[in-house]
């Protein structure tokens, strides 16, 4: 591990942040167990340069910044792609999402992954985990066309988590209802539930034909149904007593995940949260509005790290904390521009999300993919920053590994044991890292390899200004020296492109 830190903040910061994060209870004797309580915090859309330890500027992020600083700092971790279905399709399946078509799923789509595959949480069962899953889900809920009004199977029970409170897909599609345990919290037989991602149905009034009731605007694919003054894709009827509130996100959520908590202190769990924040639409609560210069989205950035430290917090307070793995990062890179018009691009200032890095969400480009990543175990991980290559699709594999439990055949295809390099013990990563966007990308050490797309930056890409890396043309960059993949040098090193290039065929075949 580099005892250097690449991408942080200044010495004095993180002095300071010593002296005000102290950890609480610390005289508290741990609660000690053979296996130790696994908690992965997952953000929504949140940059690699969205959080102090990285540079952030006009926010402040002391909770996970904490975890920075007495944990491991990634500075080359990844999530498998730059969308948020097929990231969080691989983090709990082990495999590639294109093997499964995995792309950004509508809010009634089925569930993606197989029931009769192991997962990430069905493997820690066997371990003796009991797993829990709070926040957002979007990949899929039931096997064909989901009745919202009884129990939806197959879900999160059948793929290995004991309990589930989930938001169905994101916060900008319909329905806007949680589901606790697989059924619709709220739900009334007598005002039943319909929602609609084709022709449009009669109930709760458009964003297109009602503006006025909009507490934000939308663009045109975000117009359908307003609920709580923000439209939505998609349209809904019924569950009237079942609708969310958007700024109550971050209680509920952190209230349901700390509940699971208390419920299963007694013995090891898992538990997968995955935040909203700071997906759109960024409706923070009234306790975060002003508490940074970039209006929403930086407001929801310091909501989100609230909610780190509040799961924290209850750790330490239970004494469960020195036997906790705690892994943060983030499904995807940043976004600014994403449907709604709350002042992102504007209020942006100096901050910038992606780091020094190109691209963002949608982009084969390192800022699609390239994420936070903090890996925190008190005494059992040497404080530090890395830069080892590594990927989310790996946490099953080494999590495996650190339980004890072995992978059976056909699960997790694509998995690797990298378990040393995830708690800082070892400078070897991967030696061939995929990441996806529209089209595949090949890394090898500094090396990338950007498959041809035939077609080019779609439209839609271009509207929200995202550099998409894509190009009919075969692209080869060398990160250590141009680390914003300005430089093609495909035609200077063939024999590298032949490399990777066939690689890239092989993991695909």
């Amino acid at each position: 591990m580099e005892k250097r830190t690449i991408f942080a903040a200044s010495g004095s910061i993180m002095l300071s942040m010593l002296s005000v994060f102290s950890c609480t209870n610390a005289e508290k004797k741990p609660i000690v167990k053979t296996n130790p309580n696994i908690v992965i915090i997952y953000a929504d859309d949140l940059g690699f340069g969205d959080i102090g330890v990285n540079g952030a500027k006009g926010v402040k992020t002391p909770n996970i910044d904490r975890l920075a600083l007495h944990g491991v700092n990634f500075t080359d971790a990844h999530c498998s792609a730059a969308t948020c279905t097929p990231s969080r399709f691989s983090l709990l399946t082990g495999s590639y999402g294109f093997r499964n078509k995995a792309a950004v799923l509508p809010g009634d789509a089925p569930l993606i992954i197989d029931p009769n595959k192991g997962t990430l949480p069905s493997m820690l069962q066997k371990a003796g985990y009991t797993t829990g899953v709070v926040g957002k889900w979007h990949l899929g809920l039931g096997s064909g066309t989901v009745n919202w009004n009884e129990e939806i199977k197959p879900g999160p029970r059948e793929i290995g988590f004991d309990y589930s409170f989930l938001i169905p897909a994101t916060g900008d599609r319909v329905p806007c209802v949680f589901v606790e345990n697989q059924k619709v919290v709220g739900a009334d037989p007598a005002d039943p539930i319909t929602v609609s991602y084709g022709s449009e149905i009669d109930g709760y009034p458009t964003g297109t034909k009602r503006p006025e009731l909009l507490v934000v605007k939308a663009d045109p694919q975000h117009s359908n149904t307003i609920v709580n003054g923000v439209s939505r894709i998609g349209f809904m009827s019924g569950g009237k007593n079942a609708l969310w509130t958007d700024e109550d996100f971050p209680f509920i959520l952190t209230n349901k995940a700390t509940s699971f908590i208390d419920e299963n202190k007694a013995h090891p769990f898992f538990l997968y949260m995955a935040f909203h924040d700071i997906h759109v639409p960024r409706r923070p609560n009234e306790k975060f509005i002003g508490s940074s210069t970039m209006g929403a989205r930086g407001d929801a950035i310091a909501q989100m790290d609230w909610c780190v430290g509040e799961v924290v917090k209850h750790l330490e307070e239970l004494g469960l904390a020195q036997n906790t793995l705690i892994i943060f990062s983030s499904d995807n890179g940043p976004v600014l521009d994403d449907g709604y018009d709350d002042k992102a691009v504007e209020l942006l200032g100096d901050h910038q999300p992606t780091g020094p890095f190109s691209g963002a969400k949608y982009s084969i480009l390192e800022a699609g993919t390239r994420m936070p990543t903090i890996v925190y175990w008190p005494e059992m991980v040497k404080p530090g920053t890395s830069s080892v290559l590594l990927t989310q699709v790996d946490w099953y594999a080494s999590l495996a590994s650190l339980v004890g439990q072995r992978v059976a055949p056909g699960d997790a295809p694509d998995s690797e044991n990298h378990l040393d390099a995830w708690l800082g013990r070892s400078e070897k990563g991967r030696e061939y890292m995929l990441e996806e966007a529209y089209t595949l990308a090949l890394r090898k050490g500094d090396w990338k390899f950007i498959k041809p797309q035939t077609g080019g930056t779609p439209d839609w890409m271009k509207n929200k200004k995202v550099d998409s890396g894509l190009s009919n043309e075969i692209q080869l960059y060398n990160l250590k020296d141009d680390i914003r993949e300005e430089k093609n040098v495909a035609a200077e090193h063939p024999e590298i492109v032949k490399e990777l290039a066939q690689k890239l065929e092989s993991i695909i075949k």
